[in-house]
C-alpha cells in the first residue's frame, strides 16, 4: 500500500506510521517530497487494513497497489528512476549508448572495439567475459581473464563496463570489475541470482526473458528492488514468437508499456532483437522514437571472425554511422544527448 502523509505532517507522526507498519511485519520505503511524504509498505495486507492505517495521525490517504509487482510500480514511485553509472545517468535527459563485442575474445580485440565505440560516441562498454551459450560446444568466454581485459579497457577509455553475471557464485568476482551487472535473458527468472546481484548495490541491467510477459519481467525486477537496490535498468531484447526470419521479435511496444506501468528506465537491444546486421540501425532508430532511454549494440572489429553473434554485430564504421543517424531522432524527441549528440 501507499500512505500519503498530510502536508505538514510532523516527523513524530511519520515515525508513528512507520513504527506501526513495521510492527505488523511490513517492509517500509520512505520518499520525502517538497510538500509531502509518501510511505510505501510492502507485506501481508491481511495483517493491517487500509482503513486502520488511514486513521493514524498525519495520514491523508492510503492507496492500495493492485499490481503484483509493488516496488517496480509507478503507483509506488510516480517519478522516473534515474540510474547513475559513472558520470552518466540512465533514465535522465540524455540517451545512453552501450556498445562493444558480444564476447571478450582477446585483449587486442576488446581494446580495438572499446576505442572505436568510444570515439564514435558510446557512453558505456559492453563485453561478455562469461558467456551463456545454447550449445556447450560454443565459445563460452574467457572468464576471469576476460574480466581483466574489461578492467584494462575501462582504464584506457574511461567507459563504464557492462558485463553479464551467470551464476550467484560469480557475483562477487564480476561485481569487483563491472560498473553494471547484466542479468541475461536466460537468467531473468533465476531468483537466487537476482537476489545476490541486488545485494551488491550495483546497477543491474535486467534483460527480458525469451518468452517473458511484461508482468513477469517486472516481477523479476521486483526481486532486485526488494533487496534494497533501486538501481535497475530494464532491457528489451526481443521475445520468441512464431517468426523465424529474425532471431527474435523485437517488442518495441514494451517500451511505452513499461514506462506507463513502471518508473524504471528502459533500453533496447536491437542486435539480439533481430539477429541480422542490416536491421540493427533501423530498429535502433525506432526504439529511440518509441521513447527508449538508450541502446545496447553489439560492435566487433571484424564481425566475420567473431566467435559469438557475428551476424548481428556492426563493424566500427557501421556503428559510427548509426550514432550519426540517431542524433535527429533524439533531438526530435526533445531529449538532449551526451556530447556526441550535440
Amino acid at each position: 500500500m501507499i500512505i500519503v502523509m498530510q502536508p505538514g505532517a510532523t516527523d513524530a507522526e511519520q515515525q508513528g506510521v512507520i513504527n506501526r507498519l513495521e510492527q505488523e511485519g511490513f517492509k517500509v520505503h520512505l520518499s520525502r517530497g517538497i510538500e509531502r511524504t509518501i510511505i510505501g509498505a510492502i507485506g501481508d495486507k491481511t495483517r493491517l487494513k487500509c482503513e486502520t492505517v488511514a486513521a493514524l495521525p498525519g495520514v491523508e490517504k492510503v492507496v492500495p497497489i493492485l499490481q503484483p509487482y509493488k516496488l517496480a510500480s509507478r503507483d509506488f514511485h510516480p517519478e522516473d528512476t534515474q540510474v547513475e553509472v559513472g558520470n552518466h545517468v540512465v533514465g535522465g535527459p540524455e540517451v545512453q549508448i552501450i556498445a562493444g563485442p558480444c564476447a571478450v575474445e582477446s585483449r587486442a580485440q576488446l581494446l580495438e572495439a572499446a576505442i572505436a565505440v568510444r570515439e564514435a560516441g558510446a557512453t558505456m562498454l559492453r563485453g561478455g567475459a562469461y558467456k551463456p551459450r545454447s550449445s556447450p560446444y560454443s565459445f563460452q568466454g574467457l572468464a576471469a581473464r576476460g574480466l581483466e581485459f574489461l578492467a584494462e579497457a575501462r582504464e584506457r577509455t574511461g567507459l563504464p563496463v557492462v558485463t553479464e553475471v551467470m551464476d550467484q557464485n560469480l557475483v562477487a568476482e564480476v561485481a569487483d570489475v563491472a560498473d553494471v551487472l547484466q542479468i541475461g535473458s536466460r537468467n531473468m527468472q533465476n531468483f537466487a541470482l537476482l537476489q545476490a546481484a541486488g545485494q551488491t548495490g550495483k546497477p543491474i541491467l535486467l534483460k527480458r526473458g525469451l518468452s517473458a510477459t511484461i508482468e513477469e519481467w517486472l516481477l523479476a525486477a521486483e526481486y532486485i528492488l526488494n533487496e534494497g537496490n533501486n538501481q535497475v535498468i530494464l532491457c528489451e531484447r526481443g521475445i520468441r514468437t512464431f517468426e523465424t526470419y529474425t532471431r527474435n521479435t523485437l517488442d518495441l511496444s514494451a517500451v511505452p508499456a513499461v514506462k506507463h506501468l513502471s518508473h524504471l528506465p528502459v533500453i533496447v537491444d536491437p542486435s539480439h532483437g533481430t539477429g541480422r546486421r542490416f536491421m540493427v540501425a533501423p530498429m535502433a532508430r525506432a526504439a529511440l522514437a518509441a521513447g527508449a532511454d538508450g541502446l545496447m549494440v553489439e560492435v566487433h572489429p571484424n564481425p566475420q571472425e567473431a566467435l559469438s553473434d557475428g551476424s548481428q554485430s556492426l563493424n566500427p564504421e557501421e556503428f559510427a554511422t548509426l550514432v550519426k543517424e540517431i542524433r535527429p531522432i533524439i533531438a526530435a524527441g526533445g531529449r538532449p544527448g551526451e556530447e556526441w549528440a550535440s
